[in-house]
């Protein structure tokens, strides 16, 4: 066989694989098809193309099998259980496929296709876009420099589910980026009209509009402001309440990000009743991951001034947050973001009735936070004085054991000082003695 006739073979194999993933890749836009597709095997068939030396033929395969696993349920676990996500990670890593798309030229053709009337189109495209807008800021300003956003934010409201999901993932994919980025999604008007997505049946409607607001809201004051005055907070709040699980994560999330700014924002986040919803989602919610989240933004909310921190004591959230810090079934993150949440709250907390039980059941490392705000409190509070001698709280100071001049032997020593020597005598030497007694 002469070279030429060996280059044709090769050319028409590259031809069928082609022709195979791009018709697979159209077959799989109608639901009538995906039965027939699966049952012939196709996954199979479409997984070492991922692998393709020709990158088209990777990006067509990787489109066919996104289009099967969207179908349903079924198929996505055909997926996961066909060993393809691997393959599809290793393609993924061998080159950007983001980039060669742009290379391309694809970017104004895709805009173009988001106009067209059919909402499959539509739908491809937008997901198509947020795919590109996601990996960098550049690739992200390629997309936006074609003038997507202003397509994008007209169909915020489009009544298909499915197209809405993908439109708000694709403002999210852009605004994460930078300042500008985000900026420039909110100069296309898109509050209060994203707000009405909270509100959606489509619960991943929910979560993305959620998403996109997290990701605006965390990069300055400024944007966060803007959220606060267009009701956004308030409205998150509200969805939060509305949903579970995974759907809350980006709504728990903004609130943190909005608190962390500065205390007029994560005042906001209180007089919205953010802290009695956070509080809720920390005691009901079963995953690690979502309950770190919360403690985090709860610890943002706290970390403030003594008004902010009361706000999130009087939920009884810090014992809450004090077990899932002690248990050995919390994940290393939920601990690190327990511990980081009840150090915020109890450094600015001066309420004193939720910082007593800490006495008896908070490890060393805690106990010296609480035990040095009873020593900053207790010398100007004379009412406090004497309700931490009637509950017991000043006998159980005199039972902590503090390595000699250390901050808490600095602290036991200043919140004695404010007692008579008789008083702290008799804690100290007799620890059964009635309350009634200490009083006299």
């Amino acid at each position: 066989m002469s070279q030429r006739q060996v280059l044709q073979v090769f050319e028409q194999y590259q031809k069928a694989r082609t022709q195979f993933v791009q018709m697979v890749a159209e077959l799989a836009t109608r639901p009538q098809n995906i039965e027939t597709l699966q049952n012939a095997g196709v996954m199979a068939l479409l997984r070492p193309l991922l692998l393709d030396v020709v990158p088209t033929i990777q990006q067509t395969a990787a489109l066919a099998l996104g289009r099967l696993a969207n179908f349903n349920d079924d198929l996505a676990e055909a997926v996961v259980k066909g060993d393809i996500l691997p393959q599809l990670v290793y393609s993924l890593a061998e080159q950007n496929l983001s980039q060669a798309v742009v290379d391309a030229g694809a970017v104004p053709l895709l805009v173009l296709c988001i106009q067209e009337p059919e909402i499959a189109l539509k739908r491809i495209a937008v997901s198509a876009l947020s795919d590109i807008a996601k990996h960098s800021p550049e690739l992200a300003q390629t997309v936006v420099d074609a003038g997507v956003i202003a397509h994008l934010a007209q169909m915020i409201l489009n009544p298909d589910a499915k197209l809405k999901r993908q439109v708000l993932s694709a403002l999210s994919q852009i605004a994460k980026h930078s300042v500008d980025l985000a900026e420039m999604v909110v100069e296309a008007e898109i509050f209060p009209v994203v707000l009405t997505c909270l509100k959606d049946k489509d619960e991943y409607v929910k979560k993305n509009a959620c998403t996109l607001i997290r990701e605006i809201a965390k990069h300055t004051p400024e944007l966060s402001q803007l959220i606060v005055n267009a009701g956004g907070v308030a409205a998150v709040i509200d969805c939060i309440g509305s949903c579970k699980g995974n759907i809350r994560l980006p709504g728990i999330m903004l609130l943190g990000y909005v608190a962390v700014h500065s205390e007029n924002l994560a005042m906001a986040v209180i007089i919205s009743k953010g802290v009695p919803q956070l509080s809720l989602c920390l005691s009901e919610e079963p995953e690690d991951h979502i309950k770190a989240a919360t403690a985090w933004a709860l610890g943002q909310i706290g970390r403030h001034t003594p008004e902010h921190a009361r706000a999130v004591a009087v939920t009884n959230t810090l014992p809450v947050l004090l077990s899932l810090y002690m248990s050995t079934e919390s994940s290393e993150d939920l601990q690190v973001k327990s511990k980081k949440a009840i150090k915020n709250i109890l450094q600015k907390c001066t309420y004193l009735p939720a910082l007593e039980p800490f006495l008896y059941d908070a490890p060393p490392n805690i106990l010296k936070h609480v035990v040095g705000q009873f020593s900053k409190v207790l010398p100007h509070d004379s009412k406090a004085r004497r309700l931490f001698v009637t509950s017991g709280g000043l006998k159980k100071v005199q039972e902590i054991k503090a390595e000699p001049g250390s901050l808490l032997q600095e602290y036991i020593n200043s919140i004695n000082n404010c007692y008579p020597e008789e008083i702290v005598s008799l804690c100290f030497i007799q620890p059964g003695v009635s309350h009634d007694v200490l009083c006299m």
